[in-house]
């Protein structure tokens, strides 16, 4: 019934216009906006790695933040480009990926954590287990290569593990600020994704990044990684 209406309304405004196709902007595009998601885990079910209180701040203030700015960004960069403003257009490109990248980063992040009593920390099994063993020759060895590369990361960003398409091979990234890793590779695809940014952490750790990334492998969701390296080999 309601395609039909609007069908209706459609035929009238082509009569109207002589026979020629005439839709303003809000009739040709209805402008996609983001919600935050539910988290699969209560926020205490990851103490004592991370605590009830950081989870709660992380979740609905810093992670809706994002969401909320990058919502806003998009609403200017559809506004512009309704008015052909091409100045504003090349200007929101930063809020986008900043608050986009946040929103992309933190819903694979939560997706990565797992209690202990749902698996959290368990090793990785099948084909990824196979990988992570043949290509850095064990998960602790990975692990190392993963801790220190967070730990030298200078200021914000994320530690990624990925697996790379076109060369068929696991590797470990880092991004500033916000960057997802597709900023790096359109091929590169997130199997786990670390937040280091003091936001994450400081309740627990203060500013011993080390000491976070060393806890964080406790409530680890392979499982989850497992699902994407096998999307990705498909």
């Amino acid at each position: 019934m309601a395609l039909r209406v609007a069908t209706q309304a459609l035929t009238r405004n082509i009569r109207r216009s002589g026979g020629v196709l005439k839709l303003n902007h809000n009739q040709v595009r209805k402008l996609q906006t983001f919600t935050l998601p539910d988290l699969p885990y209560d926020y205490h079910e990851l103490e004592p790695v991370i605590s009830a209180e950081i989870m709660e701040l992380h979740h609905q203030n810093h992670h809706q933040t994002y969401i909320t700015n990058f919502n806003r960004a998009l609403e200017q960069l559809d506004h512009a480009m309704s008015k052909g403003d091409s100045p504003t257009i090349v200007k929101l490109q930063s809020a986008i990926k900043f608050n986009g990248g946040g929103h992309v980063n933190h819903s694979i992040f939560r997706k990565n954590l797992s209690p202990v009593t749902k698996g959290g920390g368990e090793p990785p099994v099948g084909a990824l287990g196979k990988a992570i063993h043949t290509q850095f020759g064990s998960l602790e060895r990975l692990i190392d290569k993963i801790n220190l590369e967070g730990a030298a990361l200078q200021g914000s960003g994320w530690l990624a593990l990925d697996k790379e398409k076109e060369l068929k091979r696991l590797s470990v990234e880092t991004t500033a600020n916000h960057d997802p890793l597709v900023s790096k590779g359109s091929t590169l695809v997130p199997l786990l994704g670390v937040d280091v940014w003091e936001h994450a952490y400081y309740l627990e750790y203060k500013n011993l990044k080390a000491s976070n990334l060393e806890n964080i492998w406790k409530v680890i969701n392979w499982d989850y990684a497992s699902e994407m390296y096998d999307k990705a080999c498909s």
